[in-house]
C-alpha cells in the first residue's frame, strides 16, 4: 500500500514541479525522495522540495503506520526541522496544493 501511495505522491510532485517550471523562471525546485530512514528503523519515506536560490525546503513525510496522513513542514535546508509538522489527509493532497506550497514558499 505504501509503495502505491509513494508513487502517487511522486506523480503529484512531478506534475507540480513541471507546472512551476513553466510558470516561474526564478523558481527551480529540486525534488528528491529519501528512503534512508527505513535503514534506521523508521518506517517512513521522505520527500524534500528544495529551492537552491533561497535555501528553503519543504519536507513531506509518508509514514507506513499512518498512510492516510501526510506530514509536512516548511523549513530551511541548513537548519534542523522543528519537531512539529502540519498534517493533511493523503486523499486531500493535490497537484494544486503542492504547486501552491512551492509557489508561495519559494517566491521572493
Amino acid at each position: 500500500m505504501t509503495d502505491k501511495k509513494l508513487k502517487t505522491l511522486c506523480d503529484l510532485a512531478t506534475e507540480a514541479h513541471t507546472r512551476i517550471q513553466q510558470d516561474f523562471q526564478d523558481i527551480n525546485p529540486v525534488v528528491s525522495v529519501n528512503q534512508k530512514m527505513r535503514d534506521n528503523g523508521m518506517p517512513a519515506d521522505i520527500m524534500t522540495v528544495d529551492c537552491l536560490k533561497s535555501g528553503k525546503r519543504i519536507i513531506i513525510i509518508l509514514h507506513d503506520q499512518q498512510p492516510d496522513i501526510i506530514n509536512y513542514q516548511f523549513c530551511f535546508k541548513d537548519k534542523d526541522p522543528k519537531d512539529e509538522f502540519e498534517n493533511i489527509a493523503f486523499d486531500n493532497l493535490t497537484t494544486q496544493i503542492l504547486y501552491d506550497w512551492i509557489k508561495d514558499y519559494f517566491s521572493d
